[in-house]
């Protein structure tokens, strides 16, 4: 733990440069322990960040193009490059580069915030077309050069996951690279539920009869929503009563998806809710939690969800394999697989004891390595010691 208090912390002034959007407990958790700046690209129908953050915070707004964006995060490092303490970027896109170029000039302190395999995430969009998603070899070749170029110019990684530390490694680079799972679980409002299933899913408006399986994920080729609709679709025809919960921006393409596959009679699509005063109810009162990527970083949904002692079922894909064991923590199963996921999920639901002893194991792990506070500590250790 860091001997420096959080009032001392304040005084450490960060510069925050988002170009893709990021998660509202990323910055509020920055923000408590930091004097924070956040510089992010404008996303056309987006947002910057998720929600609007508690915290006091300074945000900047720059160009929607990426490469104009770059620019404008050249000149601010260059206007106030003696205000901040360190320079935390997200991602390793152009953005990335222009930081990282401007460290080697000025000295500042510079680290790549890595949360997800972006071209492995981008080549899903090759096999498994989704509307509004195109795929291009030459934009995929930009993000492999832009990757090999920041681990070239670039002076320290940080990663959520050991599976990420083996990307961005495959980029080249020598660096150093940390692995810490920010912005971790909040693991006092991600916990067990207080009032029983049936009073809770009452309150939200959810039947109150039946199996629910919750798939929180955004609805995106690496997310496989198809797999989890297929299996549903395989346990609907063996007689479960089961219904699938969807909360997510595209929770109407999600419905049409399911449509398709001719389970949209049960399935409940709401648009996404707020991660820190709403969204832990809705695990709480689902029986099984769902993770059906083709890729993933690390995966906060099975970590949340274990949190709240439900028990998850999770592809074998990236950082989940990190944290759902299978026996263990979870249930795991090979990715695009609908039959052994359909036969996973069946497995949850017709043995409630051994689900209840992994979803508690799984708890107990992220209670121990995915604490929100232990995370956003071990980062200030490493950006105050740079």
């Amino acid at each position: 733990m860091s001997d420096v208090s959080t009032r001392d912390r304040k005084r450490f002034k960060l510069l925050f440069v988002v170009e893709s959007g990021t998660d509202v407990r990323m910055v509020d958790g920055l923000a408590e322990r930091t004097s924070l700046t956040v510089l992010g690209r404008e996303i056309s129908g987006g947002r910057i960040i998720s929600r609007d953050p508690k915290q006091e915070m300074e945000l900047i707004v720059g160009p929607t193009s990426r490469l104009r964006f770059a620019y404008e995060v050249l000149n601010t490092l260059l206007r106030r490059r003696r205000e901040f303490d360190a320079v935390l970027v997200q991602g390793y896109g152009p953005a990335a580069l222009t930081a990282n170029c401007m460290s080697r000039l000025h000295g500042t302190p510079t680290f790549m915030l890595v949360c997800s395999p972006v071209e492995l995430y981008y080549s899903c969009r090759k096999k498994h077309p989704s509307p509004g998603m195109p795929y291009s070899g030459l934009q995929l070749w930009v993000l492999k050069m832009l990757a090999r170029l920041n681990a070239r110019v670039g002076r320290h990684y940080i990663v959520l996951s050991d599976h990420l530390k083996e990307v961005v490694k495959g980029h080249g680079t020598r660096r150093p690279i940390s692995a810490i799972p920010i912005y971790g679980i909040d693991t006092d409002s991600f916990k067990p539920p207080s009032d029983d299933k049936t009073t809770l899913r009452r309150e939200l408006g959810l039947p109150e009869i039946g199996e629910l399986v919750f798939f929180s994920s955004r609805v995106a080729p690496e997310k496989d929503a198809e797999t989890l609709l297929a299996a549903a679709s395989q346990l609907k025809a063996a007689g479960r009563d089961l219904w699938l919960l969807h909360l997510s921006g595209g929770h109407e393409e999600f419905r049409l998806a399911a449509d398709n596959e001719g389970v949209s009679d049960r399935v409940i699509a709401r648009d996404a809710v707020h991660p820190v005063n709403d969204l832990p109810a809705y695990y709480q009162v689902s029986d099984v939690c769902v993770q059906a990527s083709r890729e993933e970083g690390l995966g906060f949904s099975p970590l949340e969800a274990l949190a709240c002692e439900v028990p998850v079922v999770a592809a074998a894909a990236g950082g989940l394999t990190q944290t759902i064991r299978d026996g263990e923590t979870g249930w795991s199963y090979p990715v695009g697989d609908s039959q052994c996921l359909a036969d996973s999920i069946e497995c949850v639901l017709s043995d409630p004891d051994e689900a209840k002893r992994r979803a508690r194991a799984g708890r107990e792990m992220v209670v121990t390595e995915f604490n929100r506070k232990s995370v956003f500590d071990s980062l200030m250790l490493l950006l105050e010691q740079e």
